[in-house]
Parts: C-alpha cells; structure tokens; sequence
C-alpha cells in the first residue's frame, strides 16, 4: 500500500450526529470524531452557547461540523432533522447517542411523572435517534450507531432507579437492533461509561464523587477523552466484526 492510505483519517467522507455534545463527554466524542475526519453535527438541547464553543473548537483546530438543537424526546423533530441532513449532506454513517438526564431522587419518594421523564429522555430520547437514522443506513447498506450506557447497570446505585433502568433498556436496545440490522450492514454498539471527571460527574456532591473513586482499581476518573477514543474505535473500521457489545470503560469499577 501506498503511504497516502495511512494519511487519510478514518472517519474522513463521513457525517456524524452526537446528541448532548455541548459539553462533558458529549463534547469530548464530537472533538475526537471530527479529528479523525467526520464532518460533525453538535447535537444540543438548550446549551447554544456551549455547542458553539465545541463546535469553534472543532473549526479552530480544522475539522468540520455544524450545532443543531435536537429534542431528542420529540419523533417528530429528531425525523425531520435526520431527514434534513441526510438531504443536505447524502448521508450519515454514524450517530452517537450521548444526550441524557439524571437526577438524584429515592425511588420511595419520587412520581410515576418523574419515572417517565427519565425513561423518555434517556430510553425513548435514544430509539427517537436510532429510528431516525435507521432507514438511511439500511439505504446506503451502511452506518454505525453507538449507545451510552452507565455502570450504574452493573453496579446499581441509589437513589438512580429511573435511570439504571432506562440505561438498562438501551444496552438491551443496542443488542435487539444490532442482531436486527447488523445483517443489512449497520453495527450497533454500546459504551458504558464509569466515573469520568466530565459531565454529570463534575456536579456531584464531592464527598460521593470521593466514595467513587475509592473503588476504581485504576485509582482515578476516567477522562473525557478516553471514553471519546473508545467511541472512535466503535464508529470506526477498526471495530469492523463489534457487533452488539456493550465496552465498559470504567478504570475497573465495575469489577
């Protein structure tokens, strides 16, 4: 082989939607995807401003992309933005499927309201994504979708039922489409993520953030930017026979 087939990045000719990229580990897989070639659309809720700053981040060091707001517990919306940029761009190969909601609340004390909210914005926020996507992958015979889990699924936590179980559901998700759509050339995968020093972590309570740690083998939180290459690795060729696995990268914690 020539030395130009080492230099091209893998992702290079590819579009990739990451949902809650508009900081923590969001923000983390967006950069990482666009270094190694992907044009990337930063999916955010709310956050505008801090979509913005990924995505000058992204531009700044040379990558591609765009922000777009998605509420991902909306059909409707996610289909027409999926829709939209599949139109625009002729494709898109991979999405990330990273938005998400947790809240602290004792299942003895919390609402058939609050259950749902959880379930809709993780679990349902999720398949809205994948669905959306599905029907031009199978078009282009093509694509890769990656779910973020929790280690709260092997672990359990309390006060995070609604949660565990919506992040529960999405590992069982990844593996019912993956068997399903793997045959017409779509992989289906999932990370599942520890103690990282990003996200929703960084908001914890640091004396909970301390019980943590004191439990990981590797001694420490994870970094942003180690969950972002495992994720890479997934939506790449490199991981060409993954197939429905769900990759702890949890420093040990779950052990």
């Amino acid at each position: 082989m020539g030395s130009s087939t080492w230099s091209e990045p893998p992702l290079a000719g590819r579009t990739a939607l990451v949902t809650g990229a508009s900081r923590g580990l969001g923000a983390a897989i967006a950069t990482r995807l666009a270094h190694d070639g992907a044009h990337v659309v930063v999916g955010y809720r709310r956050r505008a401003e801090d979509a913005q700053r990924v995505l000058d981040t992204i531009l700044a060091a040379g990558g591609s992309g765009e922000c777009v707001a998605i509420e991902i517990t909306d059909a409707a919306a996610v289909q027409a933005i999926v829709d939209e940029l599949v139109t625009r761009r002729g494709s898109i190969e991979i999405l990330v499927n990273n938005a998400g909601v947790a809240r602290d609340e004792l299942f003895a004390m919390s609402s058939a309201d609050s259950w749902r909210e959880s379930l809709a914005h993780n679990l349902d926020g999720t398949a809205n994504c994948c669905r959306a996507v599905v029907r031009p992958m199978l078009a282009a015979g093509r694509g890769t979708i990656v779910n973020v889990s929790s280690v709260t699924v092997q672990r359990g936590r309390p006060a995070r039922a609604a949660y565990t179980a919506a992040k529960g559901g999405i590992e069982a998700l990844t593996r019912a489409l993956a068997l399903e759509l793997i045959p017409r050339g779509v992989r289906v995968n999932a990370v599942v993520p520890g103690m990282f020093d990003a996200g929703m972590f960084k908001r914890m309570r640091r004396d909970l953030v301390e019980q943590w740690a004191a439990h990981i083998p590797a001694g420490r939180p994870g970094q942003a930017e180690e969950l972002a290459a495992a994720v890479a690795f997934l939506v790449s060729d490199a991981s060409s026979y993954v197939v429905g696995q769900c990759l702890i990268v949890d420093g040990g914690l779950s052990l």
